[in-house]
């Protein structure tokens, strides 16, 4: 792997300032970029240390503090270790900011987001890529969705809730995305029944979307996240694999 190079940077938004980080290899080169969404917790040390393993394949990626509007990461206290067992409590803080996030709202982010990756130095030309964890993998479809021309590739860990019954529900944006798509599913994880799977993929190819799915055996909501409890090694490393593929095939 490459050396890397890491920011803390300003993104001028719609509403605001959002705080975030950039990692790029230390080269001098422009790269391929890549939109990187947090889980709920947000933008803290072990986002940061993801962004800088996928840059230091050679890829510009950017995760921004999804509750800007609130205030600079981190918007609610963390422990330095998140026990699930404690996630009621840290939810009653995080999710009215997390209902703020609606589809548009994501949306109108997402193209500023882009707009700053697109226009610094260390980024190649768009085609870009876009992940995300947990409610972050929500932002990526979206982002997916909203910017056909600019995404390639799209992948999704551990998220749940992209099908509901809100007028605004994820899955009803699906047949927009034009990149490549990814999911690595929890098999242990109340927010991603079988059902709604099955749903996501049927409309994937009825779009003749290029995508996979693929479950992870034993992993729990949340397993890539290494500073809580349902941290799987194995199956954070399976998802390296899989996401560094994806960009491979996809970007290069």
């Amino acid at each position: 792997m490459t050396a890397v190079q890491g920011l803390s940077v300003d993104v001028p938004m719609p509403d605001g300032v959002a705080d975030a980080y950039v990692a790029y290899p230390d080269d001098g080169a422009a790269h391929p970029g890549v939109l990187l969404y947090p889980d709920a917790f947000g933008l803290r040390p072990v986002v940061r240390g993801i962004v800088d393993r996928v840059a230091a394949h050679g890829y510009t990626v950017l995760a921004p503090n999804l509750f800007y509007r609130h205030g600079r990461a981190p918007v609610v206290e963390l422990p330095d270790f998140i026990d699930f067992t404690a996630r009621p409590d840290l939810f009653g803080q995080l999710r009215p900011l997390m209902v703020e996030l609606t589809g548009p709202t994501t949306v109108r982010d997402a193209g500023a987001y882009l707009d700053w990756l697109a226009s610094f130095d260390h980024t190649a030309p768009a085609p870009f890529g876009t992940t995300g964890y947990c409610m972050g993998g929500r932002q990526a479809l979206r982002t997916a969705a909203a910017f056909p021309d600019r995404i390639a590739a799209v992948a999704a860990f551990h998220t749940g809730h992209i099908v509901t019954d809100a007028p605004d529900s994820p899955h009803h944006d699906l047949e927009k995305i034009r990149a490549e798509v990814y999911f690595g599913h929890a098999d242990q994880d109340q927010s991603m029944p079988p059902e709604h799977i099955e749903a996501i993929d049927k409309t994937l190819t009825a779009a003749n979307i290029p995508h996979r799915t693929e479950i992870y055996e034993g992993a729990a909501h949340g397993y890539t996240q290494s500073d809580t409890s349902v941290y799987d090694e194995a199956a954070t490393e399976r998802h390296y694999r899989e996401l560094l593929s994806l960009l491979d095939r996809t970007l290069r």
